[in-house]
């Protein structure tokens, strides 16, 4: 019996599994501040053990990773969980150990083990939404690295920026030119926004694909994810990339990537597949799920 929740920024999921078999799946607005969260986690879990008769096991997809030095949450794009040991708190509060990992992570882990990565050794997969972050998974379990860092990529920088996207703002992490301020949802939106003075979201610009300053903005977008992606196929030549994200639900991506990354990739094609999520919007949640101690 256990329990996957995934920490999205607008919006938690959670399944709750029996055997083989989903026996609870929701979704729910995200709570604005760190103790309506604890508080919520803690409603989910003791229904979770109400409905089983049974302590579940628990384990939870976060923004952001957790320190190995600290055990404090760091690099979230939702800040309140930053400088939290969410680990130790839970543990207080529910009585119980929880397993937390990446959100990328967790997707990377579900595609690998039943998805669309399924039987590849290597398996690096890209949420692209509200933010964007990377998640690698190797022989069929999540591998963070030495420091916990592994798969962060999304505050990495983009590489061989013209004058137009050297002039953007600096991201809220910090840094300069993080991927996340390009490739996620709201950097989509806040280039089409600089390059034509209108507010779109994303799936309004991909409607619009035939008109020319959607397609300026979208082949803009595309060129921005190769550089991305290639960076990886570069240093680690996965078997898959998978997406998953709003934006990955776009077919239009799956068609213009390749070409656009054989500009960037260091060799003499590129043959990566790069394939959206199998499991689409519940694949982090069932990573999650993989989390914990019995699935291994």
């Amino acid at each position: 019996m256990r329990l996957g929740i995934d920490l999205g920024g607008t919006k938690i999921s959670w399944m709750l599994e029996d055997g083989s078999k989903v026996v609870s799946h929701e979704r729910v607005p995200t709570p604005q501040d760190y103790e309506g969260l604890c508080a919520l986690i803690k409603q989910i879990v003791v229904a979770a053990d109400q409905l089983l008769g049974t302590r579940v096991l628990v384990g939870i997809g976060i923004p952001g990773s957790v320190s190995p030095n600290t055990g404090l949450i760091r690099n979230a794009n939702t800040n309140y969980l930053n400088d939290k040991n969410l680990v130790r708190d839970l543990a207080d509060l529910l009585g119980r150990n929880i397993t937390i990992a990446n959100d990328a992570n967790c997707l990377a882990l579900s595609e690998a083990v039943d998805g669309a990565g399924a039987g590849a050794h290597l398996v690096f997969a890209v949420i692209l939404g509200t933010g964007c972050g990377g998640g690698l998974a190797i022989g069929g379990k999540v591998w963070e690295g030495h420091g916990g860092v592994a798969g962060e990529w999304g505050h990495n920088a983009l590489t061989r920026l013209d004058g137009f996207e050297q002039q953007t703002a600096p991201c809220w992490c910090g840094r300069y030119f993080c991927h996340e301020l390009f490739l996620s949802g709201t950097g989509l939106e806040r280039t089409h926004f600089r390059l034509h003075g209108e507010a779109s979201s994303g799936r309004e610009i991909f409607l619009r694909a035939h008109q020319p300053d959607a397609q300026e903005t979208i082949q803009r977008y595309v060129d921005q994810l190769a550089r991305g992606l290639s960076s990886v196929v570069n240093v680690l030549d996965p078997e898959v990339i998978i997406l998953g994200g709003g934006l990955s639900k776009q077919p239009l991506l799956y068609e213009l990537l390749p070409k656009a990354m054989d500009h960037y990739v260091f060799s003499d094609g590129h043959d990566v597949p790069i394939l959206p999520a199998y499991h689409g919007d519940d694949s982090g949640v069932r990573g999650a799920l993989w989390l914990t101690p019995s699935c291994y």
